[in-house]
């Protein structure tokens, strides 16, 4: 679904941003949650089925922490002209809220594409993630792989990460 969303979007001339995470052995994840995954590939690699896109991407961000938007990647954001941003991926709960969130506080709006969105920690955490989203950044920012579809702004106006 998320290689079909991001194709179309391409061949509409919008661009794709792509973040990557890698952790760190001394990063709050490591020391704070015990957590040791995606510290060197084939796990921090992007999934074969997107790698095609992500070679086509407008950029790969490359990330450390939850969200994508840091300080830099917000000022490139504005650079652009874009003040809005569709997101998708892994994981709801975490990467793909704290990334909205970021954005909703720089007043860059934030669309959360929720069937192309998912936690590795099952659906339950999806739909927790969607709930506080909800809560934080608003229900109508909360969109489905037709609702992109249907936009009717120019794609050059909004980025897909």
């Amino acid at each position: 679904m998320i290689a079909d969303l991001i194709d179309r979007w391409q061949a509409a001339g919008g661009p794709v941003l792509f973040s990557r995470y890698f952790n760190h052995a001394d990063s709050p994840f490591v020391r704070l949650l015990d957590w040791t995954a995606l510290q060197e590939a084939p796990e921090t690699d992007i999934v074969p089925e997107l790698a095609a896109a992500a070679a086509r991407a407008t950029a790969v961000i490359d990330k450390v922490t939850y969200g994508a938007f840091g300080r830099a990647v917000i000022d490139d954001f504005r650079d652009s002209g874009w003040s809005e941003v569709v997101l998708c991926g892994i994981a709801t709960d975490s990467c793909v809220l704290k990334t909205a969130v970021d954005a909703f506080e720089a007043d860059i709006t934030p669309w959360i594409v929720t069937d192309a969105c998912a936690s590795e920690a099952g659906p339950d955490v999806h739909q927790a993630g969607l709930t506080v989203a909800r809560r934080m950044v608003g229900a109508r920012q909360l969109i489905t792989t037709q609702d992109v579809a249907d936009f009717v702004a120019p794609p050059a106006e909004r980025s897909c990460a």
